[in-house]
Parts: structure tokens; sequence; C-alpha cells
């Protein structure tokens, strides 16, 4: 059992974990014509637990229901790795990047979400309200403009050969690349 959880916490290499996330895109045509995407399912919930006239929420939201359970899945596999596949090592980073981060203020980097960026009293500064509520919102606008997330986009329409999907797929990098490098680091001097 040490062996398997042992091998689960370690990363997966790219020829073995591509593979799987691809034929993810058959197995869902295959199964009954279904398109994988994570986005869908807040419209799903939306849909069941709000019963207004919006027009855009009317439809049968029990034939997408197989997409709550990936995504409850994926919430749940999410928990149990954190919790029973937490490394106790420290993150590793690149020595520049911890610099560069030690120069905007962020020192606490022993997990994902730095506690000086992520956390109650930060919501309140400009900086927290620009990474968390500013930063949710263009994200859900982004992906209702957009007509889907990065999963569906890059994963999904990149393996039905959906024009759209690639040119969205490009330019969530070139936002990415951007956001990194000229974005954040305004953000993070506030």
């Amino acid at each position: 059992m040490n062996y398997l959880i042992e091998k689960l916490s370690q990363p997966w290499p790219w020829y073995v974990a591509g593979p799987l996330i691809g034929l993810t895109i058959p197995f869902l045509l295959l199964i009954g014509n279904k398109a994988f995407g994570i986005s869908a399912s807040m419209r799903h919930i939306c849909a069941a637990c709000l019963p207004a006239k919006i027009p855009f929420f009317q439809y049968d939201w029990k034939k997408e229901v197989w997409n709550l359970f990936f995504v409850g899945g994926v919430f749940a596999g999410g928990i149990i790795a954190a919790i029973v596949l937490a490394s106790p090592d420290p993150i590793q980073i690149d020595d520049q990047l911890r610099a560069e981060l030690y120069g905007y203020g962020v020192t606490n980097i022993s997990s994902l979400m730095p506690t000086e960026l992520f956390n109650v009293n930060s919501l309140l500064t400009v900086r927290g309200f620009f990474l968390m509520i500013v930063g949710g919102f263009l994200v859900g606008f982004g992906t209702r403009y957009g007509g889907g997330c990065t999963s569906g986009h890059a994963i999904m329409g990149i393996s039905s050969l959906q024009i759209p999907s690639i040119i969205a797929t490009c330019c969530f990098m070139a936002g990415g690349f951007i956001m990194a490098n000229f974005i954040l680091p305004f953000i993070l001097t506030l």
C-alpha cells in the first residue's frame, strides 16, 4: 500500500499523463457523445438550483448530471490528494523566482497559496481585491464570453480539431504569459 501511495504522490511523466487525458475525449464521445469541460457544470448547478425563468437556464440539465459527478470527483480527488498524498517537503521553486517573490513581500511560499496573498485580511487590500475579486470575475466572464474554459477548449476542442478552440488556446497561453510577466508584477507591488 505504501508503494502505491509513494508512486501516486510523484508527478507522472508526460508520456503517461498526456495519453490518459487525451484518451478521455474519445471515451466520452463513445459512451454517449459527451463533451468534456468543467465550466458548463456551473450552468448545470444554476439551472438545478434556480427555478427562475431565465432563458439561459431553461434546459434539461438532468441530461448533463454526469458532468456534475465528474466535477465532484475532481473536487474529491483534490481533497484526497491534499490529505493522503501531501508531501512533507517544501514546495520546490526556482531560486530566482523565490528572490523575486521575496521582493514583492511574499515570503511564506511553503504552500501553493501564499498566505500573504490569499487570506481573508488580504481580501480587504487593493492587491487582494485585484487578485481574488477582479481576477475571479475575469475568469468567469472570460469563460462565458469565450464559450468554455481552458480544459474544454484545450483538451476537447483541439482534439476534435475545432479552429475556434485552437485560437482560444493560443490566446489563453498569450494571456498567461502577459499576465505572469507584466500585469502580476504590477499588482504585487500594490
